[in-house]
């Protein structure tokens, strides 16, 4: 497999407002997926970015990151410490490659400059939450060596 380069930089404004738009609503649909009634997932969805994102912004020392390919926005990139008191162990928010770059190893090369964005901020750990369904990203984190920390399951009655 060949070395894909991939750059992250600042998101810009538009790009948060973009991406917030369209990252709420998929992650409300990915709750329900999960198990969540709908009502718990959008309350659980407006608390959680509603803290991550006062004003619109991401609350410091949250990050969110446009990853670029030969100039070109290929995916995006939120994360920050796992909580208030835990500015050493950080996570993977989310990560999102734009659906016509999928396959291409941009969400690997991605993950790798987490963990080095992660680690230039102190960072001893980095952490995120895979939903069981999405067995192409739990692939994925398992080969760049994440390990799984707990498993939540489920039956239908």
């Amino acid at each position: 497999m060949s070395v894909v380069t991939v750059s992250l930089r600042p998101a810009t404004d538009a790009e948060v407002a973009a991406y917030l738009a369209i990252a709420r609503d998929h992650y409300v649909s990915e709750r329900v997926r999960a198990g969540d009634e709908p009502a718990a997932a959008v309350r659980n969805a407006d608390e959680s970015f509603g803290r991550a994102f006062p004003n619109g912004r991401p609350a410091e020392p949250h990050l969110v990151f446009r990853a670029e390919r030969d100039g070109r926005g290929v995916g995006t990139l939120w994360i920050g410490p796992r909580g208030p008191n835990e500015p050493r162990h950080w996570w993977v928010w989310d990560i999102v490659v734009d659906e016509a770059f999928r396959g291409q190893g941009i969400g690997r090369a991605t993950m790798q400059l987490a963990e080095s964005e992660a680690r230039a901020r102190g960072a001893i750990e980095l952490g995120l939450n895979v939903f069981g369904h999405n067995h192409v990203a739990e692939g994925l984190y398992r080969s760049l060596g994440y390990e799984v920390m707990a498993t939540q399951m489920r039956k239908l009655l």
